[in-house]
């Protein structure tokens, strides 16, 4: 594969405007965002490591992107934090100076794609030493003497989706030195978060989830018939007759696709299960919040969605459907930011009120963004039809944890025709292969027939 690896050691120093003095380490707890990730970490043993592999233009230069690793670094507080999860509670270190690396790969002829692969899957899946490792990595492959890929992985304790996303936002103002966007940085947050207000906003919505769950059946699933080891297996359905079916039932319904997605997944989840009423703990990203849109962390926590699809789901009505997910989304949207501790205290509560814990194990994560935007004219009933031969299922990882009996990942489909993809992550202990499958096939399904079959 690639000639030779060296390491770039790229010092960084704290932009004046973050707050934090040179030769000045400043130390906090963890924020409810970075609580909830590192509690999944944990229960599943997996890394979470976040980022990809982007294709560079001719003429960069490994100089400039370590000047531009190292001007990100000292702008954004969550790039250059250490952790002590050992501590009770967990702490977290921003440091004002330091040193990160840039890892350079020099590939042979032919070969810097799969070099870049390569170094990709090694970054995601080892773990970061977080206690003395700063939560980014960055490693530039080289065709010859030109950079042709960085490769990028944060630890997920340090950013979310939408804070990569903010990352991305801000390298045009690095290129004019003008300062970040103006947004909450970290540590600012876990202190605040220990405020009476921000401690009465957590109340309201754990009260909100102990509602719903009050009037929850237990059980989501049963258990499979043909359990398979390693134990969770993930479906890969590539749909563009989905991505259109959703356009026309949402702009028919007046909701937005993301509400007519999470309306089929209810329709067909009951369908398979025969347990109604759908549930689903999405995935709230809070940059609705002030202060919250550009921020550099993670602020991702889950909201419980329950999907009401009336007593028999063979009969549903999707549109109807969408139109009450529309309220239980925008309630899950409004009260996914709490303390974590205090909401496993709850369910612990709750379990012991009971006598069983409630199964919440199922989780819908949509990160279409603006692919999830409805066109100015819906696409007609025999574009949907027309699309339905293309439609692919496959079986890909399989893996010996993960999070939840079902979790499902909505992405915008990566190729010349607009489709949804659905990777569709199953415990096969207590969902069979042949259920996941009529899962992925349903949710298209419940789509596409009301997509072409309105009501009266």
């Amino acid at each position: 594969m690639h000639v030779a690896t060296s390491y770039l050691a790229v010092p960084f120093l704290a932009d004046d405007t973050d707050g934090v003095a040179p030769a000045e380490a400043l130390t906090g707890p963890l924020t409810w965002g970075q609580s909830e990730i590192w509690q999944t970490m944990r229960r599943t043993g997996r890394t979470l490591n976040i980022g990809g592999t982007v294709a560079l233009a001719p003429d960069t230069t490994v100089a400039r992107l370590a000047a531009t690793l190292a001007a990100l670094v000292g702008r954004h507080q969550a790039l250059r934090t250490r952790f002590d999860l050992t501590a009770d509670p967990p702490r977290q270190t921003v440091s004002a100076s330091g040193t990160v690396t840039l890892e350079i790969v020099a590939s042979r002829a032919g070969e810097a794609e799969a070099d870049a692969e390569a170094l990709r899957h090694r970054y995601e899946f080892t773990p970061f030493d977080l206690a003395n490792e700063f939560p980014v990595r960055w490693g530039v492959v080289t065709a010859g003497d030109t950079p042709s890929h960085l490769v990028v992985q944060y630890s997920h304790l340090a950013v979310d989706g939408f804070g990569i996303e903010a990352i991305v936002r801000d390298l045009p103002h690095l290129e004019v030195g003008t300062p970040p966007a103006a947004a909450v940085r970290p540590l600012d947050l876990a202190r605040r978060q220990a405020q009476p207000a921000e401690r009465r906003h957590s109340a309201k919505s754990l009260r909100h989830w102990q509602a719903v769950l009050r009037e929850l059946p237990a059980e989501r699933f049963g258990v499979s018939d043909d359990p398979r080891t390693p134990r969770f297996w993930e479906l890969v359905c590539h749909s563009p007759a989905l991505h259109l079916a959703l356009q026309v039932v949402a702009a028919r319904a007046g909701v937005e696709t993301g509400h007519v997605l999470l309306a089929a997944y209810g329709v067909a989840l009951a369908r398979v299960t025969g347990r109604p009423p759908g549930v689903a703990q999405v995935l709230v990203s809070n940059r609705f919040r002030p202060g919250f849109a550009d921020a550099v962390c993670h602020l991702t926590q889950p909201g419980i969605c329950v999907i009401d699809v009336g007593e028999d789901p063979a009969a549903a009505d999707l549109d109807a459907v969408a139109q009450r997910v529309w309220r239980a989304a925008t309630a899950a949207y409004l009260h996914g930011y709490f303390d974590p501790a205090d909401h496993r205290a709850m369910l612990d509560r709750l379990a012991a009120e009971r006598g069983t814990p409630i199964d919440i194990s199922c989780f819908v994560n949509d990160r279409r963004g603006p692919a999830a935007a409805l066109p100015a004219v819906p696409p007609t009933p025999e574009r949907v039809r027309a699309a339905l031969p293309r439609t692919t299922l496959r079986w890909d990882r399989t893996l010996p944890t993960y999070d939840g009996t079902l979790y499902v990942q909505v992405d915008a489909g990566d190729g010349l025709e607009a489709a949804v993809d659905l990777a569709i992550w199953a415990d096969t202990h207590r969902l069979s292969p042949a259920q996941v499958e009529a899962c992925a096939r349903g949710i298209e399904a419940a789509a596409v027939a009301a997509a072409l079959n309105p009501p009266a």
